[in-house]
């Protein structure tokens, strides 16, 4: 006949309570997914690890070949993070290119100025601001991105309305997600949206756990010419 101690661990717990552990675990990770979920918003810079750490499906690479940066444009980044793209895409834009990064945290965007600073990158201009009333002046930008962001923003209709605003006629947004990010946005959500806010679809790269879908700016009129125009930061 067993007795209590042969179902004890060396470290005196039981084996039946790992899994019960676990279940917990499990079920507060998912609470808390689902409740980030319905209430979007930035990752905090006491996470910013996540936002470092590789990101499958959404390379750089592949962030070169849909956005097609060519030197001397001036380019936004919405919620820059910690420099992931960004380090990189200003270098793209060289020479006489530059990089526009807006994001809300300030934190977020002294990390990645500093970061550039370090590596003698010169061309990346920070903004502190809302996605949703960006301080910029109609077509602004000859192209704009945003990875991993657009989930986060409580009104995503308001924030592609004002990326097509910024943008050039014609001019290019392309937007990335991914899977596991609790606030991706499915690509055919995404399309939706976008159209609603007057970009047209382009083209994708990638599949449903991860994608970066490219749009572009009405040629003339459309969200531009729908919106005032927003003064420039001080």
């Amino acid at each position: 006949m067993k007795t209590g101690k042969g179902n004890r661990r060396p470290d005196g717990r039981t084996a039946s309570a790992i899994p019960w552990a676990a279940l917990v675990g499990a079920t507060v990770v998912v609470a808390y997914a689902l409740w980030w979920r319905k209430n979007p918003s930035a990752c905090p810079y006491a996470l910013r690890f996540f936002v470092e750490l590789p990101h499958p499906f959404i390379t750089r690479r592949r962030l070169r070949e849909i956005l097609a940066p060519r030197s001397g444009e001036r380019v936004l980044e919405v919620g820059p993070g910690t420099g992931y793209y960004a380090l990189h895409t200003a270098r793209w834009l060289e020479p006489g290119g530059t990089l526009e990064v807006l994001d809300l945290q300030q934190e977020m965007l002294d990390h990645t100025l500093g970061r550039a600073r370090r590596q003698g990158i010169t061309n990346i201009v920070g903004t502190r601001g809302d996605a949703q009333a960006l301080p910029y002046l109609d077509g602004a930008f000859d192209a704009a991105y945003l990875t991993v962001v657009l989930g986060e923003i409580p009104d995503q209709h308001a924030a592609l309305r004002e990326l097509g605003r910024v943008l050039k006629p014609g001019g290019r947004l392309v937007v990335g997600e991914v899977f596991p990010d609790f606030h991706m946005v499915p690509f055919g959500t995404l399309k939706e949206r976008a159209e609603a806010s007057g970009l047209t679809f382009e083209h994708r790269i990638g599949g449903s756990l991860g994608y970066f879908a490219s749009f572009r700016a009405p040629s003339g009129g459309g969200t531009q010419s729908l919106l005032l125009k927003r003064p420039t930061r001080s």
